[in-house]
């Protein structure tokens, strides 16, 4: 029997791996511009296969990427909340995995802990994809590199500036500088700093990683703005929050501070006059709703190589 392929973690795959994913990703936007918005894809790699989508946290892009994606490549879609399964009674997250390999092709799931997906890989006999958790968000960083190298060519090289909370989207920039050969630059509150492990493991792995707290200093010369939400819906008080993180917003002077052809980036939601001012999300140096669409494509990516 063949290895099963879980796409768990950036850090877990090769650079050559995730380029691949990425070319086939590429590949899929192609094709579909040519034949339209609706269309399936003419070949339907997934015709035939059934897509279990877990939801143990709510969910916008990464419920209809999927779901979209699957059946533009000929599949199907079912969508499991927590909250209606068993799994919310009290169900072991094991069994729910044994069970669900039974009916469907393969499992994505959007869970708050980590030890939940850990447990899913560890006893699903088909592939499960990593949707989301309170420690990494893979699925995005994919899209990310390829919306930035859509816009200014290859990502290695080039130096990206993280902006506010050091929270799961940011450890994953972290572990995707070793993976995609960026210079990572982390602007964040003491308070709020990516954990020491996470960036202990890139640096290991090659990643050239650096924190501070400056903000202006992390933004001078860079070619990539990223910032993200304060407040997530597992965080604590907002008012605290908020007072650490407003030195570190993303606006028309701070962008400014940035390489004239930087782009910035945000994974959405995005809360305009907090982390980010509408006159920069909107602007003309945002590629954010390029980052929204190509969810859909480097989904098509990652199913296509955990279904071989």
């Amino acid at each position: 029997m063949s290895e099963i392929r879980h796409f768990v973690d950036i850090e877990a795959l090769s650079g050559d791996t995730l380029r691949d994913i990425l070319d086939e990703a590429k590949a899929r936007k192609s094709a579909r511009g040519e034949r339209g918005k609706a269309a399936v894809d003419d070949s339907r790699p997934m015709e035939g296969r059934l897509l279990a989508m877990v939801f143990d946290k709510p969910s916008t892009r990464t419920r209809i990427s999927f779901d979209v994606a699957m059946r533009q490549l000929g599949g199907q879609t079912l969508v499991a909340n927590a909250a209606d399964m068993q799994l919310g009674r009290g169900e072991s997250v094991a069994d729910t995995a044994r069970v669900l390999s039974r009916y469907v092709d393969i499992i994505m799931i959007r869970t708050h802990a980590p030890e939940i997906l850990d447990e899913m890989i560890a006893n699903a006999t088909v592939p499960v994809i990593n949707g989301l958790t309170d420690a990494t968000h893979p699925c995005q960083l994919m899209a990310d590199v390829m919306t930035y190298e859509e816009h200014r060519g290859t990502i290695a090289g080039k130096t990206v500036t993280w902006a506010g909370d050091g929270n799961n989207v940011a450890d994953t920039w972290i572990q995707g500088a070793a993976r995609f050969g960026y210079a990572l630059r982390l602007a964040t509150p003491e308070e709020l700093r990516p954990a020491t492990e996470v960036l202990a493991r890139a640096r290991d792995a090659g990643a050239d990683v650096t924190v501070t707290g400056d903000l202006e200093t992390a933004l001078n010369d860079t070619d990539c703005v990223v910032t993200d939400t304060w407040v997530s819906m597992h965080d604590g008080d907002s008012t605290d929050r908020h007072n650490l993180l407003a030195p570190y917003q993303i606006n028309e002077r701070t962008m400014a501070l940035a390489r004239d052809d930087a782009v910035f980036m945000h994974c959405l939601p995005a809360h305009r006059g907090e982390e980010v001012t509408a006159e920069v999300i909107d602007g003309p140096r945002s590629v954010v709703w390029d980052q929204a669409e190509n969810r859909l494509h480097a989904q098509k990516g990652i199913l296509s190589w955990c279904l071989g």
